[in-house]
């Protein structure tokens, strides 16, 4: 490592973030990717050792439990991952004097507002999933001295599964599809989020921030973009209504991130959604 280089144990390395930061390509920091098989984030003796014997000086802790629809009917294991298992990577990295980072989500908002979240906006959750993350927030916030909390939405890239990849599989099986058309959100590409998660935790600015890619479009419009910029024809989409694809959880209509907090602290917001899926899709 040089001398400004950092070294940064990422949690949930397995994961659609975790994956694509752990892989980052230039990056000039130390990344130790540890995966659920490497860490159970709620044994509290297993992360304070791991953390003291690895020694970073940033904790990227992006493990989640983020079956937003299991949740609701696995809430104690939804709360002993986000909540407990957040509380144990962040008093372990308070006990080493590292960073903490803290990734959480859009649902920990109501989606019922019709301009762009703020970091200052009350939260109110409506799922276990949302109310989950949100005390994760709390306790990495009470816990941790250097502490940033990164919120976001609509996640989708090379790893894992995701909405684009669901997409371009249904393509190959399917001539009609019915997408929701009444939620409104932004995706956000992997990739751009872990640049800027790099960028972000080399700096000390820290606090809470939105980040997702720019601009705002319904799950029905993103999916018409997906086909539309695969040059994929013959499928129809359909736009229905989130009342006719009811889910065991509640969906936030509008959980679209206001950039504002990245701005005043001086970082680049990410590209707009279509620059972003475009270069995803090449």
């Amino acid at each position: 490592m040089n001398d400004s280089s950092k070294r940064i144990l990422v949690t949930g390395a397995g994961g659609q973030l975790g994956q694509e930061f752990v892989r980052l390509e230039n990056n000039q920091d130390e990344v130790i990717g540890c995966r659920r098989s490497d860490l159970d984030i709620t044994n509290a003796e297993q992360c304070r050792r791991i953390v003291d014997e690895r020694k970073p000086d940033v904790i990227l802790h992006v493990a989640a439990y983020t079956a937003v629809d299991r949740a609701e009917i696995e809430p104690d294991l939804a709360y002993a991952v986000n909540v407990t298992g957040t509380k144990n990577m962040a008093e372990a990295a308070e006990r080493i004097g590292a960073i903490f980072c803290y990734i959480s989500t859009d649902y920990v908002f109501d989606g019922m507002e019709t301009m762009p979240y703020e970091v200052s906006h009350p939260t109110d959750p409506r799922s276990v999933y949302g109310r989950t993350k949100l005390e994760g927030e709390q306790i990495a916030s009470e816990t941790c001295s250097k502490v940033f909390i990164v919120r976001t939405s609509w996640v989708y890239g090379k790893y894992g599964n995701n909405f684009v990849k669901t997409m371009l599989r249904l393509a190959n099986e399917r001539q009609e599809i019915s997408v929701v058309n009444d939620q409104f959100g932004a995706p956000t590409y992997t990739y751009d989020l872990a640049v800027l998660l790099a960028e972000l935790v080399r700096s000390d600015q820290y606090g809470t921030y939105h980040v997702s890619n720019e601009g705002v479009c319904t799950w029905f419009e993103f999916a018409q973009t997906i086909f539309k910029e695969a040059g994929i024809e013959g499928i129809t989409v359909r736009p229905c209504s989130t009342l006719q694809f009811p889910r065991p959880a509640p969906r936030p209509a509008y959980s679209v991130l206001s950039p504002n907090s990245l701005i005043e602290a001086g970082f680049k917001p990410l590209r707009h959604w279509k620059e972003a899926l475009r270069h995803f899709l090449s």
